[in-house]
């Protein structure tokens, strides 16, 4: 087993072709999650862009006998904890709030790629609930939720990617589910 090991990373680091090929083939789960941490399309493309460059320069200590995704997954959450860290706490304006320009306010214009303006607004208002909800999660609880609810992970997986006990994970999936559903009850109420 050392011996494939050995072999496999030298492997990688002569070829880094297999990255490529690798980033090709995670890239639709890693942007999904990326947006699950972020919530908005612009930042998700920026943290995959920095994750994948740290991948890239740390590509020799990846283990190939590991699942690159999970590898991915942990420089992802970190990126975005560092990336957190940084910056000031962001204010969410609503969509309707108009933009005080030079010339006067603007109201914000937002393309239609939908051809069923019905379902794209309910499923748009969805989403943007779910998305609100997300965020007022702590963050440890977020990743949990995102890495298990929506990536479809396992307990283990996630305690591998996350740097915590499996006992830790369930813990983190059972009060953020608690959490979202205290918050999308509302919305939720028929």
């Amino acid at each position: 087993m050392a011996i494939a090991q050995a072999f496999a990373k030298t492997f990688l680091k002569q070829d880094k072709g297999v990255f490529d090929e690798l980033v090709r083939r995670h890239y639709k789960q890693l942007y999904n999650v990326a947006y699950r941490l972020t919530g908005n399309a612009a930042d998700a493309e920026d943290l995959m862009q920095e994750a994948f460059l740290k991948a890239y320069q740390a590509f020799d200590r990846y283990r190939a006998d590991r699942p690159f995704e999970h590898w991915m997954y942990r420089i992802l959450t970190n990126a975005h904890i560092d990336n957190v860290r940084k910056r000031p706490k962001v204010v969410i304006e609503p969509l309707d709030k108009l933009i005080s320009t030079r010339e006067g306010d603007v109201q914000r214009e937002i393309p239609d790629e939908s051809h069923d303006p019905e379902q794209a607004a309910i499923a748009s208002e969805l989403e943007s609930e779910i998305q609100h909800a997300l965020k007022k999660l702590p963050e440890d609880f977020r990743k949990a939720i995102v890495l298990c609810d929506i990536e479809g992970l396992s307990y283990e997986e996630i305690a591998d990617i996350l740097g915590c006990s499996i006992g830790t994970v369930r813990s983190r999936i059972h009060r953020g589910r608690k959490q979202l559903q205290k918050s999308l009850s509302e919305y939720l109420k028929v």
